[in-house]
């Protein structure tokens, strides 16, 4: 059953103001390599929380075409761009993904110039794993040797989008190689899943997680991806076929409630809402795509019913764990608190315009 078109939009207004209203209270605070402060929640801070939250305002905007929200966007990275970015790794890539979507659309000349540093300087500086991977090195940490899931969607997408809309094919390249040397490293050919990690080091995929949101984000970005519209052929059926392997192994682990686990294959684990966004997002967006089939589309709209119900009326989404370095154990995964964040708030907002635009399109007023 689908869900009311108005709730849905009156429940989208709600998220996105709960994103910009987020604040960090310093429960989590952990300082970064250049000795500044990390802050992993308020909304102006440049960090991959921010930036996925921005990727959810920019696809919204892209719906819908608010002037505000546009506003909103364009404030937000001309203060950055003031101030001076932060040191590149792949979490601070994420929010360059928005930017570029931005610019691609606007064609505004402020942003090109970061965007094509930042760029260049990923492709040329970022450090490298074995096979050319982009090693998941992050704000206060060095990972050396280590490949995660996280990396396609923080810094991928972004070379794939920025490459393919600003003619620069040397980044779709790149883009395309990560994608394949993650997958070669990443999915488990036994069931589909990926795990969260692999490192060259001890050349194992650390507990071996079968992580939710890990897993929320390649079902995102390689959907994502093929929607750009920047593939070769061959590499778009590949991927296609990579996805419906992982889809086959998700539908029978979706919990009543509509939701996925934070590791999809332990019950024991606790339901988890921005996995379960991220997966509602993508198996919507297979559908339309033409992708995926009915199965794929009616356990999308029970994620969407998920997600709805864990909205609060300030807008804030509940039921989201804070942000997961890689875990030696899969008890650690289940110990992961919970934490409202601007990935949780920005994946229900994906979630929930793909939702709100397939009720349109399909004469349902939203």
């Amino acid at each position: 059953m689908h869900p009311d078109a108005a709730d849905l939009r009156h429940r989208l207004g709600l998220v996105v103001h709960g994103l910009i209203e987020l604040r960090d209270d310093g429960r989590f605070a952990e300082p970064n390599l250049d000795g500044s402060a990390g802050d992993y929640i308020s909304f102006d801070a440049w960090e991959w929380p921010q930036g996925v939250g921005l990727y959810g305002l920019a696809q919204l905007w892209l719906r819908n075409r608010d002037p505000g929200l546009r506003s909103l966007l364009e404030g937000w990275y001309a203060r950055h761009l003031a101030r001076g970015l932060p040191l590149l790794n792949i979490n601070t890539t994420a929010p360059m993904l928005a930017l570029s979507m931005l610019w691609a659309q606007t064609r505004d000349p402020r942003w090109q110039p970061a965007l094509d540093d930042w760029a260049t300087r990923l492709l040329r500086d970022a450090p490298r794993t074995e096979e050319g991977g982009l090693q998941h090195d992050v704000s206060d940490k060095l990972n050396p040797g280590e490949l995660w899931d996280d990396t396609l969607f923080m810094a991928g997408l972004f070379l794939a989008r920025y490459g393919h809309a600003s003619g620069r094919t040397a980044l779709v390249d790149e883009a395309v190689r990560q994608f394949l040397v993650h997958t070669r490293y990443l999915c488990d050919p036994a069931t589909g899943l990926w795990f969260h990690g692999w490192t060259f080091q001890g050349r194992h995929n650390f507990a071996r997680a079968r992580w939710a949101r890990g897993n929320a984000w390649i079902t995102a970005c390689i959907l994502d991806l093929i929607e750009t519209g920047a593939l070769p052929g061959g590499v778009r059926l590949y991927l296609e076929g990579v996805l419906t392997a992982q889809v086959q192994a998700l539908l029978p682990l979706q919990c009543e409630s509509g939701a996925w686990r934070t590791l999809l294959d332990d019950p024991s684990s606790y339901e988890e809402i921005s996995a379960t966004a991220g997966f509602g997002y993508g198996l919507l967006k297979a559908a339309r795509l033409g992708i995926g089939g009915p199965d794929w589309a009616a356990a999308g709209w029970r994620a969407v019913a998920a997600v709805l119900r864990s909205i609060d009326d300030a807008g804030t989404v509940q039921g989201v764990s804070y942000g997961t370095r890689m875990g030696q154990d899969l008890q650690f995964y289940r110990d992961i608190p919970i934490q409202p964040t601007g990935y949780g708030q920005a994946l229900a907002i994906l979630c929930l315009v793909e939702a709100e635009g397939q009720l349109a399109r399909q004469g349902e007023p939203a």
